[in-house]
């Protein structure tokens, strides 16, 4: 009979942040377990469920016996199970006894070509097993392979020692309103949870639940759990979203996960710290209020600090004034470590600091945090400079970029580095550029992260991924499979964002060679500006993906190498309109085979290159027409590439597709006649690199 399955483990406070992976491991383990074992129907459901103490699942359509199987086994090659006389060997009643069918007789057995020889087989109905024991070695295998960050070894009343994330209290099992004796860490099942550490009486703390369907159910009215992960962290949401009003909740997906895996009864309250406060800046009270305390902060529309805060609490009560009065308690010596270290901070400038990073190591094969600010405050000067930039503010900026990190606010809190720099220039009366310079350094810190705003922060900000990039990658700690522990693929994501998306005039071969000057005075270094560059135009491809291009499209133009990236998204638009026009794979067909023509003449080609296309030698009329129409569009290629206007010079090429169809049907390129055939591929020379002057079509060709 098909009914909901429920298995619970009532554990003592499971681990926060790893509560979501824990809860998710455990119900895939065990419907995995039943799946390949057959218990359960094509339709069957499971809710995962996960609660501070515990990590549960139910499961619809759960069979109480596998069905039976019809089982073809392969008993032995006829060569083995019959002897020289044609009679059964002492080889075939070993292995029939061995597969329980010892009084099988040879005419039983099936005879049937098994590869290149013939064997036995036996075909059979193998009956169905309880659910009870393939529930029961799904539930120690799924226990067993569980994501837990560290085991905990503890005795049982018994004395037996047993090994979890957390002691296990209870055990339930339920295949409907059945009790299945499952037994696991020492405990045996039955039908009992517990209820809500402080909102259950203790005398009625015990909580019996009927049967499978109504668990959620009964944790709700009873035991004052809401058992749904996600249901608890939606509740959540929506409490801090109504107590807030008309301010704005800071509410990251981290930190609500991590609230909704210390509360099985979410109640949100209002509190407040004094006024004072706010004149600290706003980011380190937020994130002191976020990291130790996990409480929510909030800010009015235009997203400045307000000195109320939220707390989720796991107690729900008509006066929850001692719980308001503890949290805002606790969180005031919080905030004045963060306003005393801000107040220490300003009495000593940033610039004053710098001495200081001699003292701090970059990386042994590359110095010190100091000497890494002079190659970057070097590269972003050259940066500058080519961007008609002010030099001297670049120069500025890189220098006290990293002054902070010496600080101790971004002691205390290193996810402030940058954003204190900001804040302490500014405090030190430098100009707004180079204050800026100090967070926006770091920009884009992820995906989707925001550009610097200025042309200052652009070339620091440059310049010091660039010197990550060059500098990490020649000493050999270039990024392997997914471990990246300098973050190379964001610095070099950051750079790519920043040449396409602000339009930089700046080669990434120049940057590159700049980036190497830098590091003229370190020993043994080595240049790895091409694998740097190539690894580049990898995460170009991605970006490019993310940016709806497709594949031929991406490699049309980054099969170029292209050494600017300032005009390439036009180039894509470009070649997605020419793709678009009927006349378009022709060509792309017909310039790939124009690429395979003169790479195999390359050596034939360079000697006829420099006098190009001599008329007197165009003897048919396909290519006379062709060399006619090339000469006639290549002004036009000319002067709608020379206007930035990408798409115009493409779809002037859609002109050329019936010559370029006839020149190939009527014309012998490779003709006995040497002068002729190199004229003809000084032809195809000139058609190709009109056709490749914005982008490689022959990679749209299918």
């Amino acid at each position: 009979m098909n009914q909901t399955l429920l298995i619970e483990l009532l554990t003592e406070e499971l681990p926060p942040k790893a509560l979501s992976k824990l809860g998710v491991a455990f119900a895939a383990g065990i419907v995995n377990g039943l799946k390949s074992r057959d218990f359960l129907e094509a339709d069957s459901v499971a809710t995962t469920y996960a609660t501070p103490r515990r990590l549960a699942v139910a499961i619809t359509k759960v069979r109480a016996t596998s069905p039976d199987k019809s089982i073809r086994e392969k008993v032995l090659p006829v060569s083995v199970a019959l002897d020289a006389e044609g009679k059964p060997s002492a080889p075939l009643a070993k292995k029939l006894a061995a597969l329980g069918f010892p009084d099988l007789q040879v005419t039983d057995l099936e005879r049937a070509q098994d590869g290149k020889a013939e064997s036995f087989f036996y075909t059979y109905t193998a009956s169905g097993s309880a659910l009870q024991g393939g529930l029961q070695a799904a539930l120690e295998d799924s226990v067993a392979k569980l994501p837990i960050p560290k085991v905990m070894s503890y005795q049982r009343p018994d004395g037996a020692t047993v090994q979890f994330v957390r002691p296990v209290h209870s055990l339930i099992a339920l295949h409907g309103a059945s009790v299945l004796p499952l037994t696991l860490l020492g405990l045996t099942a039955s039908n009992v949870t517990e209820g809500h550490r402080f909102l259950t009486a203790p005398g009625q703390r015990s909580v019996s639940v009927a049967d499978a369907d109504a668990y959620a159910a009964t944790l709700l009215e009873q035991a004052k759990v809401v058992p749904g992960f996600e249901e608890r962290k939606e509740k959540i949401r929506s409490a801090l979203l109504e107590k807030a009003g008309a301010d704005q909740v800071l509410m990251p997906e981290a930190l609500l996960d991590e609230v909704s895996s210390l509360v099985e009864w979410p109640v949100v309250y209002e509190c407040h710290f004094e006024e004072e406060f706010l004149a600290v800046p706003q980011e380190c009270l937020i994130l002191t209020m976020q990291t130790n305390q996990k409480y929510f902060a909030l800010t009015d529309a235009a997203g400045k600090l307000r000195s109320r805060f939220l707390i989720v609490s796991n107690i729900a009560t008509a006066t929850p004034q001692a719980i308001i009065g503890g949290n805002e308690r606790v969180v005031r010596p919080r905030l004045s470590d963060a306003k005393f270290f801000f107040e220490q901070d300003k009495k000593k400038t940033l610039e004053s600091r710098l001495p200081l990073l001699k003292n701090v190591v970059y990386h042994n094969k590359l110095g010190t945090q100091a000497e890494r600010s002079d190659r970057v405050t070097a590269l972003a000067g050259a940066i500058a400079a080519k961007l008609g930039a002010d030099v001297a503010l670049a120069e500025r900026g890189a220098r006290l970029s990293k002054a902070d990190l010496l600080t101790d606010m971004v002691g205390e809190f290193p996810e402030l580095q940058g954003i204190m720099g900001t804040y302490y220039a500014r405090h030190d009366g430098e100009q707004e550029e180079v204050a800026l310079a100090a967070s926006e350094h770091y920009q884009p810190r992820f995906a989707g992260d925001s550009l610097p705003s200025t042309n200052t922060g652009t070339a620091v900000a440059l310049a010091d991924k660039l010197e990550t990039l060059v500098g990490i990658w020649a000493i050999g700690l270039q990024p392997t499979g997914d471990k990246d522990p300098f973050a190379l693929r964001r610095h070099a994501l950051g750079v790519l964002r920043m040449l396409i998306e602000k339009r930089l005039p700046l080669s990434i071969s120049g940057l590159l060679a700049d980036a190497v000057k830098q590091f003229a005075g370190v020993a043994n270094f080595k240049d790895p500006s091409g694998e740097v560059a190539a690894f580049m135009l990898d995460r170009l491809r991605g970006i490019l993906r993310e940016r709806g291009f497709t594949p031929n499209e991406i490699e049309a133009v980054v099969a170029q190498n292209p050494d600017r990236l300032d005009d390439i998204v036009q180039r894509l638009e470009a070649v997605q309109a020419f793709a678009a026009l009927p006349e378009s794979a022709s060509l792309a067909a017909a310039n790939k085979r124009i690429t395979n023509i003169l790479k195999k003449n390359e050596e034939a080609l360079s000697q006829v290159a420099a006098g190009g296309v001599n008329a007197a030698l165009l003897q048919d009329e396909a290519e006379k027409k062709l060399a006619a129409s090339v000469a006639r569009v290549q002004p036009e290629v000319d002067a709608a590439f020379g206007r930035g206007d990408f798409t115009g010079t493409l779809k002037t090429l859609a002109q050329l597709r019936d010559d370029v169809d006839a020149f190939f049907n009527d014309v012998m390129v490779m003709a006995e006649d040497v002068a002729l055939r190199n004229n003809r591929l000084a032809l195809l020379s000139s058609l190709h690199g009109m056709m490749n002057r914005v982008a490689d079509i022959s990679k749209l060709a299918a």
